[in-house]
């Protein structure tokens, strides 16, 4: 067995891009995940890459837009390394306006969505029309953006794991730790350093809306993935008793789901899915040198925004590891130890 450049402790979608990024750049790359490819969050349903609003822009914000541009070229060289379709599509966003206020601050949004977003997308408000998938609106306005993105979240990370074999790297369940050594472990890996886990439950109905606008209202996400499925997401529970179990408050969010979205109505639930996100304490993904395993680095810690900012996390990080070259955001930087 060769000795790996680059060894990354877990197969979830920010391990696998730094993976694929420091192999695109010709390093030997392992990644080691005793549970496999996907096993924690990143082999959830939802697969929204929602960004932030833009207005307060910071560094954060700054730097998932720049992952969202960067995301269509990403996926579509995934998949032809790979042959395997990753159900990425720009598709845009709906967001139905509850009153004057509501619609008052989204035209406001447009304005600055025309600066920060550099005319590459666009934030505005339009009227709800009669569209079957358009969201019903108590003001008859919704807020249309073109920055918005679908993914499958486990096709997608498994087309990763495979892009890196195709690169000559090795995806694992157990091997030895070699060369520089990055730690993207989730959950478990963030309660290390003073992190935590946020757990979220998600289900997948049989209903084909494919190539519409993904919808957001009452804080739910409604995915129209490209297979004929639509997934509902999520609840955000910082107290949990298992991890993977859903219950009754899955059935809220679909309760809530069809009254925000009627035409969901009697479409058959065919997954129910529960898992833990990572969450960093500032919210942020943690980038940079571990802060208490001594020579190693991290990736870890995106919070909902994992798929989102992936593509960029993985360049960024491959600049750090393979060449020392430093240009993680200084709020994502990983504490000291």
């Amino acid at each position: 067995m060769a000795t790996a450049d680059i060894t990354v402790m877990g197969a979830g979608v920010f391990g696998l891009s730094v993976a694929y990024a420091s192999a695109r750049r010709g390093a030997f790359v392992r990644v080691i995940d005793p549970a496999g490819v996907a096993a924690g969050a990143s082999g959830g349903l939802v697969g929204a890459l929602a960004p932030h609003v833009p207005e307060n822009w910071n560094d954060k914000k700054a730097f998932q837009f720049e992952s969202l541009i960067m995301a269509a070229a990403f996926w579509a060289d995934v998949e032809r390394l790979t042959g395997s379709d990753v159900g990425y599509a720009r598709s845009g966003r709906l967001q139905p306006l509850a009153d004057a206020h509501a619609v008052a601050l989204a035209r406001a949004r447009a304005l600055t969505a025309a600066e920060l977003w550099q005319g590459k997308a666009t934030w505005e408000v339009v009227e709800a029309g009669s569209n079957g998938w358009m969201p019903p609106s108590p003001t008859g306005l919704v807020v249309h953006d073109t920055l918005s993105a679908l993914i499958h979240p486990r096709r997608a990370t498994q087309a990763l794991a495979d892009a890196v074999v195709a690169l000559g790297g090795e995806v694992m369940t157990e091997a030895p730790a070699e060369g520089s050594v990055v730690w993207a472990t989730g959950w478990d890996g963030l309660r290390e350093i003073g992190g935590n886990g946020v757990k979220g439950q998600a289900a997948l109905l049989r209903y084909d809306a494919a190539g519409q606008p993904q919808l957001f209202a009452d804080a739910l996400h409604i995915i129209p993935h490209g297979d004929g499925t639509v997934a509902i997401g999520s609840t955000s529970e910082r107290a949990f008793d298992d991890p993977t179990a859903t219950d009754t408050a899955l059935d809220d969010v679909l309760a809530r789901a069809i009254a925000a979205f009627p035409v969901l109505e009697g479409a058959a639930v065919i997954e129910r899915w529960a898992g833990v996100r990572p969450r960093s304490q500032s919210r942020a993904p943690v980038l940079g040198m571990h802060p208490t395993r001594k020579g190693e680095f991290i990736a870890n810690g995106g919070f909902k925004i994992g798929f989102g900012m992936a593509p960029k996390v993985g360049e960024v990080m491959a600049d750090f590891v393979l060449e020392r070259r430093d240009t993680i955001p200084d709020g994502f930087r990983a504490p000291s130890g």
